[in-house]
Order: C-alpha cells, then structure tokens, then sequence
C-alpha cells in the first residue's frame, strides 16, 4: 500500500473544500480528484469526460497486468506505480506525412494490438493516430495539450466510441494524463483526507 505524505493529505482537505465530488462514481471522483489535486485548478471537474464503466475496464486491465502505452516519457514518468511502453522511443525519426509522435503511437500499435491502455497527454497527432490504428483498448486516456488539434482529437475520441477518459477544451498536458492513470492505480482502499 501506498504512504500518503501529509501534504497530499492537507491538498485533499483543501480540494474538498472547493469542490464537492462526493456524488460522483468511485472511480470519476477520484480521477477528478486526481487531476484537481496534480494541477491545483477545481475548473477541471467541469472539463473532464468520464465514463465509470471504462474506468472500471481500465484499472481492472492494469491490475491484471496488461501493458500501459504512453505517448511520451513525460506521462510514464508521472505515473509512479508502474512501468509503461513510451511510444515515441519506438520512432527514432517521423515517417513521412507523420509527427514523430504519430510515428511512434503506429509502432507501439502494431506490437500492443490488444488489451493495453493507452495514455496520450501530449500530442494531438498521437490521439489522431490512436485513433486510426483500430487497436483493442479497455481504456483510452486521450489528454493531448494544445491550441491545434488537442480539442478535435479528444471530440474523435468520444464520437469513435471508444472506453475512454478525455476533456472538453484545449488544455490536458503529461500531468493531467499520469494523475489519471494514477488515481485508478491508486484506488481501493486509499483515501488522503
């Protein structure tokens, strides 16, 4: 089990005292959480696309020990209770017509076809990509960052129907991707306030 620092446990209190969770499912509060908490901004609950059925899906995959995809170092480095595949370590260069990023999501899809989750807290071209490589997924954690395409790829996301965590705006980033990842790891059992 995991040592909760009280600094983590004083964050939660102040948290909760700016954002009432306690009527969302288990496992939406506590990714909610998990972000609110990583990023220090209660605007997040309202942005966030959450389906409990997938989160279920999903942190049932990883206790079970299927393969966490990152897209970046970033993300694998941020989640701290398990290794991950960094996708783009598999693209030394871009494939002509892709983004690095792409390149590399391509690679880890044609090695982890099925039942790995998939974290993409960087790049758009990544989701669209994703996206793309029809991969058998229990969860999707599409949080790319940016002014162009982070907003369009996250809507794909959610319209192809995929089992998936995304957000609504341009914001998202490697730390919102790992605390999300990190609150169904967490789960169970752990509660800082």
């Amino acid at each position: 089990m995991r040592t909760v620092h009280p600094i983590e446990t004083e964050s939660y209190a102040i948290l909760r005292t700016r954002l009432d969770t306690a009527d969302l499912p288990p496992l939406t509060r506590a990714v909610v959480e998990r972000v609110v908490h990583t990023t220090a901004d209660p605007s997040w609950a309202g942005d966030l696309v959450c389906d409990e059925g997938a989160l279920r899906a999903g942190r049932a995959a990883l206790l079970a020990g299927a393969p966490l995809v990152t897209d970046v170092r970033m993300v694998a480095v941020g989640v701290t209770a398990r290794p991950s595949v960094v996708a783009l370590d598999l693209a030394p260069v871009a494939a002509p017509g892709l983004t690095r990023s792409a390149t590399g999501i391509r690679a880890a899809a044609a090695q982890y076809p099925d039942g790995a989750v998939w974290v993409i807290g960087n790049a758009p071209t990544a989701l669209d990509e994703l996206l793309r490589t029809g991969v058998r997924s229990p969860l999707v954690i599409g949080l790319p960052v940016g002014f162009v395409g982070s907003v369009a790829a996250k809507a794909a996301l959610r319209a192809a129907g995929w089992p998936s965590v995304s957000n609504r705006s341009e914001r998202g980033g490697a730390a919102a991707a790992a605390a999300a990842v990190n609150a169904l790891l967490y789960a169970d059992g752990e509660d800082p306030s």
